[in-house]
């Protein structure tokens, strides 16, 4: 664990801590880059995000949580990019907002929702290349 290559980038599966020492982070590096699903933590031990890498690269899908749990926000990355539906979460556990995103851009129809998940307004976005 936490080793490196003969080009001194690391490799294999790896821990990142917190300067206390407490474990903030586990994955696996390839080729100096971060790959495969990883996990990371709070300083309290509760999970804080847990998605893939593809050389370095935020990618496929990611979920994130509050330091006191409950959900936070989820989506799809590609190569770095969100792209695909996202959806955000107030404290209380219900919707914040929801749409889709197109190579790290909003597009199409996203919806609000106020604290009870009622919606509140809608609105468009063109994603122009």
């Amino acid at each position: 664990m936490n080793e490196h290559d003969d080009q001194g980038r690391p490799t294999g599966l790896w821990e990142e801590r917190f300067s206390d020492g407490g474990l903030s982070g586990s994955g696996r590096y390839e080729d100096g880059e971060k790959t495969g699903e990883w996990t990371y933590w709070y300083k309290n031990n509760q999970l804080k995000a847990r998605g893939s890498y593809a050389h370095g690269k935020l990618d496929g899908s990611w979920v994130w949580y509050r330091a006191g749990g409950g959900l936070l926000q989820a989506g799809e990355f590609v190569q770095g990019l969100q792209d695909g539906l996202w959806v955000r979460y107030h404290a209380s556990g219900e919707l914040l907002d929801r749409g889709v995103y197109a190579v790290g851009k909003k597009t199409g129809e996203w919806v609000a929702f106020d604290p009870t998940g009622k919606p509140q307004r809608t609105t468009k976005h063109r994603n122009v290349p």
